[in-house]
């Protein structure tokens, strides 16, 4: 069963976050095979990001979806993983040519240096004139050298972006995908820890904390095999044995992990009507019906002529007793 851990370090402003996804992260995958699945490399990529995004949802107190992309010019055109504040998680990727085995970051979607990684914060509830909030840092550091793991990426994305130094150890195969966070919070203002058992004296700039390196680099020592095979127990008694470690408890509003996508034949209704009638028409003068399918999910939806009139008809002139879309 796929679990979320959470922790803090007493005494230091350092927390953490550990995440297993097993069968959710099967049912995923299990619902793409009908579109031929995914590579290895790409289910490993795909598997990391889920992961990671869960583990940065999982940190912050936001009502609406943390969505994590990478856009690229290799065989990945675009990887996207996007979680709810639940903790539902959905996730896919566009795959445009070969992937070899065991295919580095940089070969799947940096091989001309274009790529991008960006995370977006999207209020589940705007108001007026309200945008979703989004970093965006190229896939590379500061020298310009490609990046060839996606915790790294992230690593640099939340020091560019957040000006928080942040630690991932990421992994995934075709039965889990995990991931393990650490990340330093602010000694002092609205952010410091409450409550923790001796004062922090050290400064609050990126990278002068050095209780948060040591256990940076303890998580550093984890293995992927470590990281898929061992339980979360394991994992954190080998890593940590000789830390304060506080075990924290979920939020409410924090479920268990779990795959669930938020397509629906309404909002592809929605989108249909977005095109215009024309378009629709012409699509069915070719074919007996419009398809459409969902990337993240593999659910696929199919208006006829009939449902497609539908949508263009307003609620005053649907017939009485007419069926409308749910």
């Amino acid at each position: 069963m796929s679990e979320l851990h959470k922790f803090m370090f007493d005494g230091v402003p350092v927390r953490g976050a550990l995440v297993r996804l097993t069968d959710s992260w099967q049912e995923l995958l299990r619902r793409r095979q009908a579109a031929g699945g995914y590579p290895p490399a790409v289910t490993e990529l795909l598997g990391e990001m889920a992961a990671a995004a869960v583990l940065l949802h999982s940190n912050i107190k936001f009502a609406g979806a943390l969505v994590l992309q990478i856009f690229g010019d290799g065989p990945v055109k675009v990887a996207v993983a996007e979680v709810q504040p639940d903790m539902a998680f959905r996730a896919t990727a566009s795959v445009r040519g070969a992937v070899g085995p065991a295919v580095p970051l940089s070969h799947l979607v940096n091989v001309l240096g274009h790529g991008r990684c960006a995370i977006t914060l999207d209020p589940r509830e705007r108001q007026p004139g309200q945008q979703p909030y989004q970093g965006v840092v190229p896939l590379s550091d500061a020298t310009g050298r490609p990046l060839e793991r996606l915790s790294d990426v992230i690593g640099h994305y939340m020091r560019q972006s957040e000006q928080l130094d942040t630690r991932l150890v990421l992994a995934a195969d075709e039965a889990i995908a995990a991931g393990l966070l650490i990340q330093r919070m602010p000694a002092t203002g609205q952010a410091n820890l409450a409550g923790t058992a001796a004062v922090v004296h050290e400064g609050d700039a990126l990278g002068a904390n050095e209780d948060y390196h040591r256990i940076a680099t303890l998580a550093a020592s984890l293995t992927r095999e470590e990281l898929l095979r061992l339980d979360a127990d394991s994992i954190l008694h080998r890593l940590f044995w000789q830390e304060n470690l506080l075990r924290l408890a979920l939020p409410a509003n924090q479920t268990r992990p779990r795959f669930a996508c938020t397509c629906s034949r309404e909002r592809v209704g929605a989108m249909l009507r977005s095109l215009g009638r024309d378009e629709i028409e012409s699509i069915l003068a070719e074919q007996d019906a419009v398809d459409v399918g969902c990337d993240f999910c593999g659910m696929h939806y199919r208006f006829d002529a009939v449902d497609a009139a539908r949508l263009f008809l307003t609620q005053d002139s649907q017939p009485p007793g007419s069926d409308r879309l749910q």
